[in-house]
């Protein structure tokens, strides 16, 4: 599979979340948008104010009918420890398997983390947005701007 552009249709995935319940994109399709943000791991500097800044905004985001969720390849519980410490209200999924990653293309560092990537998936499963260059500090009301009013 080639790299993934806008109107691809967004792989299908299952994934494991902070609590270690399955997750998958088909869970939402026809209900919710959403905005799937890989990042390189818990803890860190920039991916804890990049997931500070996703929870500060999370009520907008429901509000213009999306959800915001999470990927690296950390494990759930490590995900459960960041979730916990931040009160994250959105699921963070683990990608122990680099699977994911792939099949985005956003597996860097030489497979040792998923880069700072962001999908946003419409409704139907559809690839509207891709962001590359994040900047965490903004980066939650530049994907805010980019969901259209449902």
């Amino acid at each position: 599979m080639g790299e993934l552009k806008i109107g691809d249709r967004a792989p299908d995935f299952t994934l494991v979340d902070e609590k270690g319940q399955p997750r998958s994109i088909r869970d939402y399709l026809g209900k919710k948008a959403v905005v799937l943000y890989f990042y390189p791991k818990d803890f860190t500097s920039g991916c804890t104010v990049e997931a500070q800044r996703f929870r500060d905004d999370y009520g907008l985001f429901e509000g213009k009918g999306a959800v915001v969720i999470g990927v690296s390849l950390d494990t759930a519980e490590s995900h459960a420890r960041f979730s916990q410490k931040h009160n994250l209200p959105f699921h963070l999924l683990s990608d122990r398997g680099k699977e994911v990653a792939k099949a985005y293309g956003v597996l860097g560092m030489g497979g040792l983390a998923a880069k700072r990537v962001t999908f946003l998936i419409n409704k139907e499963g559809i690839i509207t947005n891709i962001f590359t260059n994040v900047d965490v500090k903004t980066h939650s009301k530049e994907c805010l701007g980019a969901i259209p009013e449902s």
